[in-house]
């Protein structure tokens, strides 16, 4: 099922067993030109790291992790701990709080350089993120196609993620569903995307 060009608010894009609201772009267009430049440049970047097979892999796609506390956070067998928010990542939480209705404590950050770059099915189910706690997908730069899939049914579901938008997960999204943004030799720009998160504590 493919959801392009929708901007529905409050409208579930799942079918069954979850919950993903898209709620199209949240802020206009020259905030997001400005959080994109920002974050670019003033978040600590640094290349991904994951023990795949029991090999030590780097990605070129570059991440970075802030949180209210220094939180660990470990997933494909590496763990990361947490920087301070910066004024801009928590002015971005503030608004995402707002239009979501949700809390949280700590951002997830994805450097993707061109459409060459991308993130496989995968669920965001690890011990450390509260249970069916929701998650918030902010969106800048290249306009992207994403894509959930039901790990048993196999259905798909796709959208194309735009500049500044905002995307929700929450309720049992992450037990039953899988998510991903393949690969595009159309994208030759940048994109960012934070995923705000609750680090149990």
């Amino acid at each position: 099922m493919d959801l392009f060009g929708t901007t529905s608010i409050n409208t579930n894009l799942l079918p069954f067993d979850g919950n993903v609201i898209y709620y199209g772009k949240c802020m206009p267009l020259n905030d997001a030109d400005y959080y994109l430049n920002t974050l670019l440049s003033r978040i600590e970047w640094r290349n991904d790291e994951a023990i795949i097979m029991g090999k030590k892999i780097i990605t070129a796609r570059k991440v970075a992790w802030y949180g209210d506390k220094s939180y660990a956070y470990t997933y494909s067998k590496t763990t990361k701990y947490a920087l301070p928010f910066t004024k801009e990542l928590l002015a971005l939480k503030q608004l995402v709080e707002m239009k979501t209705g949700a809390n949280f404590n700590s951002c997830l950050l994805n450097l993707y350089h061109n459409g060459n770059e991308g993130m496989s099915w995968h669920s965001d189910a690890e011990k450390d993120l509260k249970k069916d706690g929701a998650i918030a997908s902010l969106s800048f730069g290249a306009e992207r196609k994403f894509s959930f899939k039901h790990k048993i049914k196999k259905e798909i579901v796709s959208l194309q993620l735009e500049h500044g938008s905002l995307l929700l997960m929450k309720g049992t999204t992450q037990t039953h569903w899988l998510h991903r943004l393949p690969p595009s030799t159309k994208v030759n720009k940048p994109r960012v995307n934070i995923t705000f998160r609750s680090i149990e504590d």
